[in-house]
């Protein structure tokens, strides 16, 4: 292999970039931005690598879960909280009814940039550039804000950095204390059956704690009752914006994106030969790989060989994302995925990606996703791990903690035309917290099921 340096990428062919009309500018932002402090640090990052090596060795799940695409209009406090309360509860379900620890890993503080099917979108004969995300452009359909602007990348991070001062403090400062567990049900959760098992669910976890404190035992002595840790992520797509967040770690050398704990490669960018692949093989943080029905299995040997040339657990995380209908074939499904990362003895951990092979236009054109099939696509994934004698260690979920409708169905059924009610998405459709709840119910029995 070619020698690896943080610019190397751009002698690579490259997908799913912006064209900025003015270099000298967006050279000045990226100089800028390189004697930005870090996000986050490499130490964390290697502590998410050790806890996702559990997760490769069947001792851990991991939950990623968040939105789409981050907005700079929806940045608020409250946003951020309820999303981070949302995916505590999740964690908490699976933690306590799975019988496994939980890696929490947010799609929060960077999703800025989206992929996108087409360079541009065309509406009563007008034709503009596509929306790819608030680091690079604006959703309104005009030609001033669909026009790429670095400047953005700086509001980017100063979003980014204040949403994960908020989540530090949310993780460590009393929010997560297993004695508020009762707090996290959000103010808008509908009393139907699944929140009524969250609630007797909680219930037992409070008798536990009284009993472990009558032990002894209590969040006063021991800070996994009281905090928890809680780790970024997002798609490592606009490389310019990565590259200048790419520091080399004073104690062992090794480069790190310090913009996020986890950065995953798209679906629509791991070509072997392109940037996104060569720039993701240098940096030492946990990294995901999405690979949908298109992925050739020697092509998936290959691409974890150059991303993971020393087979660490912990270090590649296969985000599967095939549909509800795909998922367990055999010619064109993840079984033969399975297999041959298996044949070669590769430590990896498997994540299931149910939202986007599941995408479908209603009746009143509204992008969505039903519910059945995110839940049937979970179902078959850990169907298909269990007859390949794996272990389905992850999910990876677009969600939310607002009160959206976005997704059809769910225990607390919406409907198509409730879509119009609450779409508040700038990208794809996300679960609300009900519908995500429900979901971790879900997995929390399998990972149940799977340890008798």
């Amino acid at each position: 292999m070619s020698i690896w340096s943080p610019s190397s990428w751009r002698e690579k062919p490259i997908l799913q970039q912006p064209t900025y009309p003015n270099q000298d500018e967006l050279n000045s932002v990226l100089s800028e931005l390189k004697n930005y402090p870090p996000l986050v640090f490499a130490g964390e990052a290697r502590s998410l690598t050790s806890q996702l090596a559990n997760v490769a060795n069947g001792e851990a799940f991991l939950l990623q879960g968040g939105d789409c695409a981050e907005s700079f209009s929806e940045f608020h406090a409250t946003n951020i909280r309820d999303t981070f309360k949302a995916i505590l509860q999740m964690s908490v379900v699976m933690t306590y009814a799975g019988g496994l620890p939980v890696v929490k890993v947010g799609r929060l503080g960077g999703q800025f940039a989206k992929p996108r099917s087409s360079d541009t979108e065309t509406i009563d004969g007008v034709t503009l550039d596509s929306y790819r995300g608030d680091i690079i452009n604006g959703v309104e359909f005009t030609s001033e804000a669909r026009t790429p602007d670095p400047q953005r990348m700086i509001k980017a991070y100063n979003q980014s950095a204040a949403t994960l001062n908020l989540l530090r403090a949310f993780a460590s400062g009393g929010l997560a204390d297993l004695h508020q567990v009762h707090k996290w049900t959000l103010d808008f959760a509908h009393k139907g059956e699944i929140n009524k098992k969250y609630e007797d669910l909680a219930e037992d976890i409070e008798k536990s704690l009284k009993f472990m404190a009558a032990c002894g035992i209590s969040s006063k002595t021991h800070r996994t009752l009281r905090e928890t840790d809680f780790f970024t992520s997002h798609e490592a797509l606009l490389l310019p914006y990565e590259e200048a967040f790419t520091r080399k770690d004073s104690l062992t050398g090794e480069w790190y994106d310090t913009s996020s704990h986890m950065l995953w490669i798209g679906d629509r960018t791991r070509q072997l030969d392109g940037a996104h692949v060569e720039y993701m093989r240098g940096i030492k943080n946990p990294i995901g790989v999405k690979a949908g029905p298109s992925m050739d299995p020697d092509d998936l040997v290959r691409l974890v060989n150059t991303l993971n040339p020393e087979n660490e657990a912990g270090r590649l995380n296969i985000i599967v994302r095939m549909g509800a209908d795909k998922v367990g074939d055999d010619k064109t499904g993840m079984p033969k995925l399975i297999r041959a990362i298996e044949r070669e003895g590769m430590k990896v951990v498997w994540s299931c990606d149910p939202m986007h092979g599941n995408t479908i236009k209603s009746s009143n054109n509204y992008k969505t996703r039903p519910v059945d099939a995110i839940l049937t696509e979970m179902k078959q994934f850990f169907q298909v791990h269990k007859a390949e004698g794996t272990f389905g260690g992850g999910v990876h979920l677009e969600m939310t903690g607002k009160n959206v409708t976005e997704c059809i169905g769910g225990s607390f059924v919406v409907t198509e035309e409730d879509l119009s009610s609450r779409y508040h998405t700038h990208c794809d459709p996300r679960l609300n917290a009900d519908q995500a709840l429900e979901l971790a119910f879900l997995i929390a029995d399998t990972l149940k099921e799977a340890k008798k």
